[in-house]
């Protein structure tokens, strides 16, 4: 069983939380988080890219001149797609870029990003974000108590409302999650993941019903 320190705001401990070995000690596979992140990142493409070919061209319905005689190719329409203004021949057209991967998969590759993190002691818990009213210079003060202002961090709420979201949206470098959304991608691409103590402990919740 692991131990995380609980943090207050301005970075102190003052408590202790045990993680079960299964969330926090798992063998990385590079693979599994290869084929996480791509998934991801394919299944957030628009696909919306769209050229029109020869049967969508406005124009072209009227043969450019007769077959025989004027010296010229033989030309059907003005829209074919080797003259100019013409359709364009294998363009790109509405798709969806995504694909599915099997849900024990993108679990374990979940669990192998967080492993990765506790190793490198990029794991904070602390015991929540109370704030009064939004406001994001306390949020940034608070980053900065945890020395973490500069790095990019993924601060895992356990609801994204309240105070809490309008207090972090605008800083530049913090990605917000729910401890439901977590996924592997912004996990990685984070410097550091810092839980709320409610946060963590729904997350431990809804693993341990996922497993059993």
């Amino acid at each position: 069983m692991a131990t995380l320190d609980i943090l207050d705001l301005k970075g102190s401990s003052k408590d202790k939380i045990d993680i079960p070995d299964e969330i926090v000690k798992q063998e990385i596979n590079t693979n599994v988080l290869h084929l996480e992140v791509k998934r991801f990142l394919a299944s957030a493409r628009s696909g919306t890219s769209k050229t029109k070919g020869r049967s969508e061209v406005r124009g072209g319905g009227r043969k450019p001149w007769r077959q025989k005689g004027t010296g010229n190719a033989r030309a059907g329409s003005s829209r074919s797609p080797i003259w100019k203004g013409g359709g364009i021949t294998f363009g790109p057209v509405p798709r969806d870029y995504s694909f599915k991967l099997n849900k024990k998969v993108i679990r374990k590759s979940k669990l192998m990003a967080l492993s990765d993190k506790f190793n490198e002691e990029k794991i904070m818990i602390v015991s929540e974000f109370n704030f009064e009213k939004p406001s994001t210079k306390n949020a940034a003060a608070i980053l900065d108590n945890l020395k973490v202002g500069t790095n990019k961090v993924l601060i895992v709420l356990e609801k994204l409302d309240g105070n809490d979201l309008l207090s972090f949206r605008n800083i530049p470098n913090v990605l917000l999650t729910t401890c439901r959304s977590i996924n592997t991608y912004e996990v990685l691409v984070s410097d550091y993941v810092i839980f709320t103590k409610n946060s963590l402990e729904k997350f431990l919740e809804e693993f341990s019903n996922a497993r059993s």
